[in-house]
């Protein structure tokens, strides 16, 4: 089985994610499309919760015909996403995985610990963001982010539009008389 391993903090998971995890598999690109969020964020990100955002990307799974997968809870840390596909290689011998990648991590792929080899070994599916370079035959989708989504909830500001309807109840958590984010 050809997999999609769509990983991110999902901090929180928005219409984009959602648009192209279904996208993965209406285009058969792969056979299925498993959201991974990240357990911890190898460059120091503030998240919310494992628990939560975990969540939030089962709410959306079940809306757009993924799955979950939460191995890096599982998996030393820091994990790294080769450590992360090599784990599941491992562990799913028969599946072959490919990395979904959005365009706005291209220019970080330098700092990525073994990024050849993940190119190599996981041919990466990389999705056009606006905003930034879009590789050739990539599709963009429209700018959305998390860190878009979290700064209006703390604002005040509606974000109906910038996520499913299953994940809005959850949003509490990012609203400022919810708990803050933190390090899961």
């Amino acid at each position: 089985m050809r997999v999609a391993i769509y990983g991110g903090s999902f901090n929180p998971p928005h219409v984009g994610h959602a648009m192209v995890a279904s996208w993965l598999g209406w285009t058969g690109k792969v056979d299925a499309v498993w959201l991974l969020p990240s357990f911890s964020h190898p460059f120091a990100k503030d998240l919310a919760p494992f628990e939560h955002r975990v969540a939030m990307c089962e709410a959306v799974a079940e809306v757009v015909g993924a799955e979950v997968c939460t191995i890096e809870s599982t998996l030393p840390t820091p994990s790294y996403t080769i450590d992360v596909l090599r784990a599941l290689a491992a562990k799913h011998p028969r599946d072959r995985f490919q990395l979904v990648a959005g365009a706005d991590v291209l220019e970080e792929l330098p700092r990525w610990k073994s990024w050849p080899e993940i190119a190599a070994d996981f041919t990466p599916i990389i999705v056009g963001r606006q905003g930034y370079a879009c590789p050739p035959g990539a599709i963009e989708f429209p700018p959305v982010s998390s860190t878009q989504i979290r700064k209006s909830l703390a604002a005040g500001e509606g974000v109906e539009h910038l996520v499913p309807e299953v994940v809005r109840p959850f949003l509490d958590f990012y609203r400022p008389s919810g708990p803050k984010p933190m390090n899961a």
